[in-house]
Order: C-alpha cells, then sequence, then structure tokens
C-alpha cells in the first residue's frame, strides 16, 4: 500500500496469516526483507493451568487473518532497508535507555527508594521508541500507569523521571506525581494515569486543541498530533469507544495506540473480551485499523509513519494494535505467578532489542564497538539519575496542599497566614479548622 492510500478501506483485503512463516510477497515487502528468522506475534495461550506445558496455540483468534506490517511497505523493495544508520542507533539507544532505566527502577525498590506501585515497561520498549522517536517536541503523548519509558522516549530527562519516582522536588512533577503520574509541560508529556481508560479523553482533546487551533484560530501551522497510549483491559471500557467515535467523527489528528501485552494484571486477553481482535475496533468507527508485531521496533515504525502522516495531513486518527509482551509481573509487587514460565520464556526470546541489533549487524548498520559505547553512556546516565535524584531534596511540607485547591485561603492557610500542615496539631487531627 502506497503511503497515500492508508485507508480503513484497503485494511479490509488481503489478510495475511498471523502464523504465516513467510509474507504474501516474500521478494517485496518488510517481512521478506528484515529477519528471515522471525515469525508473527503468535499471542497468548488460552490456558492458565500452570500444570499443562506451554505450546504456541494454533490460534483460533486471528482466524480471518490480521491486516499486518508487511502489506504497509510492500512497495519498498527487497534491498531498501527500513532504517539508516543513525536512525537505527537512535532507536537503539531509546530502547536501551528504557530497560536500563526500568532496571535499576527495581533495584531501587527493593531497596525502599520508591514507594507505592511502580510498573515496568521491560519488553514493550519497540512500542514506546517506534511510535514516540517520530514525534516533534510540539506533538503530545498521554499514557497509562506504565509511564517511565514513555516519558523517556518523548525527551523527558532521566534524572527528572528518576527523581520523581523518589519523590524529590527535582522531579518533573516536584515529587507530587510518583511513579504512575509524569507529566511533562516543556516536553508535551500530559500525564501517566493511574486508572485505565482516564487518559483516553484527555488525549483526545488535546488533538481537538490541534484541530480547533488550524481550523479555527487559523494557525497554519498548527499540525500537531497527540497519541494515546494504554492496554489491552482498557480496550473493554467505555471511554476508549466514546473516544473513538468522536476523534472519528470530528477527524481529529490522534493516534489511538493499544500496548497489548496479553495480560491485564491477571487476567488473560483471551478471556475477557468477546472479540480479542482489537485493531477490528478501528474500521467499525470509520478509522483504519492495524495490528503490528510490536516485539519488532521497525515493524511498528512503519506503521507508526503512517498513522502519524495521516493525522498531520488532517486525514484523522487511527487505532493501532501492539501485540507485545511485558517481562516482569504487573508491578514490582506482582509475584507473577499467573503467567506459564514456558509462556515468559517463549516470548523473553523476542527481545525487541536483541532484534534489532541483529538487524543491523546483518545489514552492516553498525558495529559491536559501538552498541557497546552506547550501552556504557546509558549506564553512566542512569547512575548519574540515581545519584542525583538521591541527592536532591524532599518537598517541603507546605507543598502538600499545592495545586489542590483553587483557592487554599479557605481551607489550606489558618488566619496567621501559614499553611495548616505545618500546625503540629494539624497532623494529629485536632487542630481546628
Amino acid at each position: 500500500m502506497a503511503a497515500t492510500s492508508f485507508s480503513a478501506t484497503k485494511l479490509l483485503h488481503q489478510p495475511l496469516p498471523l502464523h504465516s512463516t513467510r509474507s504474501t510477497d516474500n521478494n517485496n515487502t518488510l517481512l521478506g526483507n528484515h529477519r528471515k528468522d522471525s515469525s508473527f506475534f503468535l499471542g497468548s495461550t488460552k490456558k492458565l493451568c500452570m500444570n499443562k506445558p506451554f505450546s504456541v496455540p494454533q490460534y483460533q483468534r486471528r482466524s480471518k487473518g490480521v491486516f499486518a506490517v508487511s502489506e504497509v511497505v510492500k512497495d519498498k523493495k527487497l534491498n531498501n532497508l527500513l532504517i539508516t544508520k543513525e536512525e537505527g542507533l537512535v532507536l537503539y539507544e531509546d530502547m536501551v535507555l528504557g530497560r536500563a532505566f526500568e532496571d535499576m527502577c527495581a533495584q531501587m525498590y527493593y531497596r525502599g527508594k520508591m514507594f507505592g506501585f511502580v510498573h515496568l515497561y521491560n519488553g514493550q520498549e519497540a512500542v514506546s521508541t517506534g511510535f514516540i522517536k517520530l514525534l516533534k517536541k510540539e506533538d503530545s503523548v498521554v499514557s497509562t500507569y506504565r509511564d517511565h519509558v514513555h516519558a523517556l522516549s518523548k525527551g523527558v530527562p532521566a534524572r527528572q523521571v528518576m527523581s520523581e519516582l523518589f519523590g524529590k522536588t527535582t522531579g518533573c512533577c516536584r515529587g507530587q506525581g510518583g511513579s504512575m503520574h509524569m507529566f511533562s509541560k516543556e516536553h508535551n508529556v500530559l500525564g501517566g494515569f493511574a486508572f485505565i481508560g482516564e487518559g483516553i479523553p484527555v488525549a483526545t482533546g488535546a488533538a481537538f486543541t490541534s484541530k480547533y487551533r488550524r481550523e479555527v484560530l487559523k494557525e497554519a501551522d498548527c499540525d500537531h498530533v497527540t497519541m494515546a497510549f494504554f492496554g489491552d483491559g482498557t480496550c473493554n471500557n467505555g471511554q476508549f469507544f466514546e473516544c473513538l467515535n468522536m476523534a472519528a467523527l470530528w477527524k481529529l489528528p490522534i493516534i489511538f495506540v493499544v500496548e497489548n501485552n496479553l495480560w491485564a494484571i491477571g487476567m488473560s486477553h483471551l478471556r475477557a473480551t468477546s472479540d480479542p481482535e482489537i485493531w477490528k475496533k478501528g474500521p467499525a468507527f470509520g478509522m483504519p485499523g492495524f495490528h503490528v508485531d510490536g516485539m519488532d521496533v521497525l515493524k511498528v515504525r512503519e506503521v507508526a509513519k503512517e498513522a502519524v502522516a495521516r493525522a498531520r495531513r488532517g486525514d484523522g486518527p487511527t487505532l493501532v494494535e501492539c501485540e507485545t509482551y511485558r517481562f516482569r509481573g504487573h508491578s514490582l509487587a506482582d509475584p507473577d505467578e499467573l503467567r506459564d514460565p514456558a509462556e515468559k520464556n517463549h516470548y523473553a526470546a523476542r527481545d525487541p532489542i536483541s532484534a534489532l541489533k541483529k538487524y543491523m549487524f546483518e545489514n552492516n548498520l553498525t558495529s559491536e564497538a559501538e552498541l557497546k559505547a552506547i550501552d556504557n553512556k546509558i549506564d553512566e546516565l542512569v547512575e548519574e539519575a540515581v545519584e542525583f535524584a538521591d541527592a536532591s531534596p524532599h518537598p517541603v511540607r507546605s507543598q502538600l496542599l499545592e495545586n489542590v485547591f483553587a483557592d487554599p485561603k479557605g481551607f489550606g492557610i489558618g488566619p496567621d497566614g501559614r499553611y495548616r500542615c505545618e500546625d503540629p496539631k494539624f497532623t494529629e487531627g485536632t487542630a481546628h479548622v
């Protein structure tokens, strides 16, 4: 499909079976050009019983076929690389940063430096990198409670994200947001949201703002787009459907990115929804719906480029289902006992970082020394972020009531002009209010 013919109509023909080990045209598609030993993402086992061995199911879920990334890039020739060396190194560095940062978060959490729920992104880096690295600074990103890596990909400095996790004043939310509520006005990260589905209406509103500025306020250069990230569990919630309808009705410049990691905490996606093929909900509302292997950053990136270009042109929204897998439990408090160990091993073997390295080596885009230098650079960056966060001050008590009340004088500030929380009796519950 040519870049200009990215339409819902074309999504409904020439289905590509999910289990196909080759593309419909091996000499003229991404799959023919890309890693020859890779296969399509095979989904989750339907069995939750731990006493049964895991095996890749013969998949009834995709029985009608899926429209995969090979159709998006079928006009590319076999000898055309999907990325330049410079692009590949940017992708690799961003993915390694996400992985190293989250690994460090796990260490800090277990050392008592972080509190509350901390949800890590390990394994899903291809989605964040593949989408967000295509954006401009003016474009917006709306995330979930699994938001650290989205913020990093959008350019929020690692030291600010780590400080926020430590609850320090140097964090991107001055220590008041924590793990699940990353926000940066400077980088147009419009928040992580703890409750599933919360962020989708916010993202839809941001996309409406872009369209309003361009069409009503006549800001001709306002071609800003918004990306809304959310998981498979969210796609059974009402906000999802309402916002798909609104975005399609008004042709809003938004990309709905489903990070389908197959499990909503401990609930298998296949047991939680009447039709597990989330991408099909796009054409139902009149927008393109795409399914892509979310463990492959190059495939994700090809679909993302089309979706972003469509939004910038004013052609409206796109729904993209990225099938991926998280390598850790739902959160660091989750012992991760519900998923079959064999299933976890199966997807761990499809590590997106290793896959990108293999592609770059096979196409002579880089050397081991170059990638090792990036690894060392990221290790130093993450170590520095921890040192910075650890040395940063905690918020003062008077900050507790900031950004809570529009007029805090009626409650938060006493007659003497001081914050009530500074009165020892306030925390004892004996202060007169």
